[in-house]
């Protein structure tokens, strides 16, 4: 059930069915020369939206913008504080809360360290906060860790490679444009730059010309059947009886 398509009376009417909501998080932001500045929240929502055909679970409207710290100088790429995120993430639930539900799963397309850090001590303060709330907090990576083996080409692929490349020929094969060379970039360990670009100049990491739309669909597909398993296990947590 997506939230923007559902009246008043029909979101009245879900709740007698789930408490359960899908926020799906994204970035506006680089994806090498060949990836929609919008790759991470399309992917985020489609994913929703795909998990909500196999069980009664609503879903949000996609938070565009994120906190992207490595991409912040890339063209394109437009960042919040970290400040605005949390109290974002935590005003958002607030109001959901006071709407009934009460299982909240923040699933983020972007998964910048800084970015899902921030998302998770702000539902860390709301668990806290709100006394009959769940949370699960995840970003794609932590599904595409899951996937079966060989579905996935390329070792360490994370960002404009092979898996996102591949999810948007099938999403939206029209804004995919032309190609990006494969990437590993290298920052220097423990140390910060102020030129994050002249460390990661592509804005690939991964290896695109791995992808295939039938990768994509396949991929998708998985990815829904984990996160509506997560969605479930939420539902019947019981931190008092684990």
């Amino acid at each position: 059930m997506v939230v923007t398509n559902l009246t008043m009376k029909a979101f009245e009417q879900g709740l007698s069915t789930t408490r359960s909501v899908i926020v799906p998080f994204g970035s506006i932001e680089e994806h090498g020369m060949h990836l929609p500045l919008g790759t991470d929240t399309f992917h985020a929502f489609e994913l929703a939206r795909k998990t909500s055909e196999l069980i009664p679970v609503f879903v949000m409207p996609p938070v565009w913008y994120g906190l992207c710290r490595s991409t912040s100088r890339h063209p394109g790429t437009l960042s919040i504080t970290s400040p605005s995120l949390r109290m974002l993430v935590m005003d958002m639930c607030r109001s959901m809360y006071g709407q009934g539900l009460r299982n909240f799963i923040l699933i983020s397309g972007h998964a910048g360290g800084t970015h899902m850090s921030t998302i998770l001590d702000a539902a860390d303060m709301l668990l806290e906060e709100l006394a009959e709330a769940r949370f699960a907090v995840l970003s794609i990576l932590d599904l595409v860790a899951q996937l079966p083996e060989g579905l996935v080409e390329t070792p360490g692929d994370a960002h404009a490679g092979e898996v996102e490349t591949s999810l948007m020929e099938f999403l939206k094969p029209d804004l995919v444009r032309g190609e990006s060379p494969r990437e590993f970039p290298k920052f220097p360990k423990f140390i910060l730059v102020r030129d994050k670009l002249k460390y990661w100049p592509g804005g690939v990491w991964g290896d695109p010309s791995k992808s295939s739309p039938l990768k994509g669909r396949r991929i998708l597909e998985k990815e829904a059947d984990l996160l509506a398993g997560i969605v479930r296990k939420l539902e019947h947590f019981n931190e008092e009886k684990t």
